[in-house]
């Protein structure tokens, strides 16, 4: 296989580092419009094939799969054409900037016989894999509450609000490992910087009385990441 990673800005790097490690992957093609991160990556990875042509990616029958780690506004148009020009592809989260653009890509994808798949790194971690094992067999008896803390100072996004760009973690977490059927949502939020959201809070509520909280924030003076599970038999599991 052979796979292009359009975006080496801030996790483009990661992407190619690991999709070079990636057996099976004969070669990869990094893609930015900006000299210096292509240089940067040259740099670092000689083996990547570098290049500032973004239909030469999207469109070459030589490539199978394309990663996208661009800002979330260009989501949608790379996906789709990628999708539409036979490729696999993969999305940095989150997927697109409307339910609407990704139902769209979803079905694209269907219809062309394509992968499409979101960039949630936390599901195919150790440890939460672990908790949906313990949780699934049934060894940490019931979940009664999720609770989540997403915190830190910065970095500022510009495009997407402290939701879209740090609760979609700790989301994608909790669908993983809770099997009951949300019914409702609220979210609150407010913007000290930039007009964008930067400190948030969100309620889920589930058919079964599962309550999921979520705390984010750009502003804090610390950093903390932090994912709980109460459950009957053992407090603070998680």
């Amino acid at each position: 296989m052979k796979v292009g990673v359009i975006g080496l800005g801030y996790w483009g790097p990661n992407l190619v580092r690991n999709f070079l490690s990636t057996p099976g992957v004969e070669r990869v093609y990094g893609c930015d419009l900006d000299e210096k991160r292509l240089a940067f990556i040259k740099s670092r990875f000689p083996a990547v094939e570098i290049t500032k042509d973004t239909d030469f990616v999207l469109r070459s029958a030589d490539i199978d799969a394309v990663a996208i780690a661009t800002p979330v506004a260009t989501h949608y148009p790379l996906a789709k054409k990628a999708i539409e020009n036979g490729k696999h592809v993969l999305v940095e989260k989150p997927l697109t900037a409307s339910v609407k653009e990704a139902e769209d890509l979803i079905n694209l994808a269907e219809k062309n016989k394509k992968v499409l798949m979101v960039d949630h790194t936390f599901i195919y971690t150790g440890a939460v894999r672990k908790i949906k094992e313990l949780i699934d067999n049934g060894e940490i008896g019931e979940i009664y509450y999720f609770d989540s803390v997403r915190i830190n100072l910065g970095l500022f996004q510009h495009d997407v609000n402290v939701i879209w760009d740090l609760a979609t973690h700790d989301v994608s977490i909790m669908d993983f490992v809770i099997n009951s059927r949300p019914v409702s949502v609220s979210a609150f939020g407010t913007s000290h910087y930039n007009g964008i959201e930067d400190i948030a809070y969100i309620n889920v509520n589930f058919d079964n009385g599962i309550i999921a909280h979520f705390h984010v924030s750009w502003l804090a003076p610390v950093k903390v990441r932090s994912s709980r599970k109460i459950n009957k038999e053992k407090w603070g599991v998680g």
